[in-house]
């Protein structure tokens, strides 16, 4: 059997060599990477790490006796909760992370409300 003129031919069998395609259209989509998220992001994960954020800071914010020591309590707990925030992401639950950081800029927030009431209402500013 003698293959079609322009193609080569198999010279053991004489059939036409299986053509390359030339990519101009392929036979099929081309194969997707599969990625894996190590600790991937749960919403249980989320509201526990943002439940253990505002007992947290409700905690530290008890230990304050004024407006002025209330915030420094809440800027403390803040900066303590972010850094286990920012090592739960290299190392732990992502989405615990994500929680603790999402209550403890609501805990900032709170505590920044706080002072500018204080503030407009004394004139003086509170903290120091």
């Amino acid at each position: 059997m003698q293959g079609q003129p322009g193609y080569p031919v198999d010279p053991a069998t004489g059939r036409p060599l299986p053509r390359v395609p030339s990519g101009l259209f392929p036979a099929g989509p081309p194969p997707r990477p599969t990625w894996r998220e190590p600790h991937p992001v749960t919403g249980s994960g989320v509201a526990m790490g943002g439940a253990l954020a505002a007992a947290w800071l409700l905690l530290f914010g008890l230990l304050a006796r004024d407006v002025a020591s209330y915030a420094w309590w809440t800027a403390f707990a803040g900066a303590v909760a972010w850094l286990a925030a920012a090592m739960l992401v290299r190392f732990g639950d992502r989405g615990a992370a994500t929680g603790v950081a999402i209550v403890t800029a609501g805990g900032w927030s709170i505590a920044a409300a706080v002072l500018a009431v204080r503030w407009a209402t004394s004139g003086d500013w509170p903290l120091w």
